[in-house]
């Protein structure tokens, strides 16, 4: 259950199963969303595509279900289960599913004060 778009707090849940795949899509569930970073799960079907953008914070990125191809300032990482990459603020990047995959998302907006 979500409550104001976020998962229902003290509650267990499965990772994995908090989102599903939709055919030819990309779908993204946050998890928690806060003004210092957030948290999200997302589902990519075979053949999608996150086109290619920069954020000016931290992104740590898991993969929690298939394989990912991630790409980061023009080097490719393929990532399997349980990977995990650190995409470094003000990098740009992509992801793009050879297979289906589902990622868990965390970024941290504080830290950036200096």
């Amino acid at each position: 259950m979500t409550i104001n778009g976020e998962l229902e707090k003290g509650k267990a849940h499965i990772i994995v199963e908090i989102i599903e795949y939709v055919p030819k899509s990309v779908l993204i569930k946050t998890i928690i969303k806060k003004s210092t970073g957030n948290v999200t799960v997302s589902s990519f079907d075979e053949g999608e595509e996150l086109a290619e953008k920069t954020s000016p914070f931290d992104n740590y990125i898991q993969i929690i279900d298939g394989t990912a191809e991630v790409v980061i300032n023009e080097k490719k990482f393929n990532l399997k289960l349980g990977e995990g990459i650190v995409i470094p603020a003000h990098s740009r990047y992509c992801f793009n599913a050879k297979e289906q995959f589902k990622m868990l998302s965390t970024v941290i907006k504080s830290g950036y004060e200096d």
